[in-house]
């Protein structure tokens, strides 16, 4: 029996040029955890980066963000598998309590909720979006959450089982949407959010944030799957997958 002090995960990092904010972040992964950084097509050295902190690379030549999510999801063999942002808004740190609340079956799907420290933490229409966003969250699922934050952890089994098909912004979104329309509990906690390291390429300007915008108000306007299980019946491993792991 694992006890919760031995509890791992693995920590899915998507990754487009980062390579500034790739070390606070790698530094800040839980001892023992194992960071999988997504390279999503950089051209700053991101990927040379990670590997020098012993992190695993997976590249992931489709752009979009939920496509280098789901590579490190697929990459990963953990039985508790972590998202976070790899721009140094977000402690990684703070995972343990999540993987912790889910190991002693508090939730299912757990979610920081973004508290800005500082000056420009969080731009003012990136806020707006994500509460009309949680507005329409509420109307559609019932799930009451503040935020849609990066931070997040889950059973593997249970995402995988989720089948979700964004490969976009909306990929987050529809990990909360499908997980509650297949019955798991979505909760979150607060989180401090610093000012990241560069210029967001998704909510970085009002053109970014529409973008996203769209692509997860089309994830709301899709029906609720009927098919959506607790555990996923598919292999747990993954033929092939393009994990290249730090020597």
């Amino acid at each position: 029996m694992t006890h919760l002090t031995d509890l791992t995960a693995d920590v899915v990092l998507p990754c487009l040029d980062e390579a500034a904010a790739l070390p606070w972040v790698l530094e800040h992964i839980p001892v023992g955890w194992r960071a999988i950084v997504v390279d999503n097509g950089s051209t700053d050295g991101s990927a040379d980066v990670a590997r020098s902190f012993g992190a695993t690379v997976v590249h992931e030549p489709r752009r979009g963000f939920g496509a280098a999510c789901h590579a490190g999801l697929l990459a990963s063999d953990a039985e508790y598998v972590c998202f976070c942002d790899c721009d140094a808004s977000l402690d990684p740190g703070l995972l343990t309590g999540f993987v912790r609340q889910v190991a002693l079956g508090e939730t299912d799907l757990m979610l920081g909720r973004r508290r800005p420290q500082g000056r420009g933490a969080w731009p003012a229409h990136a806020r707006a979006g994500n509460l009309a966003l949680s507005r329409m969250l509420r109307r559609r699922t019932g799930v009451t959450l503040r935020d849609l934050g990066p931070l997040r952890a889950a059973r593997r089994a249970d995402l995988l089982a989720l089948g979700i098909t964004d490969r976009r912004s909306g990929y987050p979104l529809e990990m909360v949407v499908r997980a509650a329309d297949a019955g798991l509990r979505v909760t979150e906690a607060d989180v401090p959010y610093r000012p990241r390291t560069g210029r967001s390429k998704v909510t970085g300007t009002w053109r970014g944030t529409w973008h996203a915008v769209r692509d997860m108000r089309a994830v709301l306007s899709r029906p609720p799957a009927q098919s959506l299980r607790r555990t996923s019946t598919a292999p747990d491993t993954v033929p092939n997958a393009p994990a290249e792991a730090a020597k």
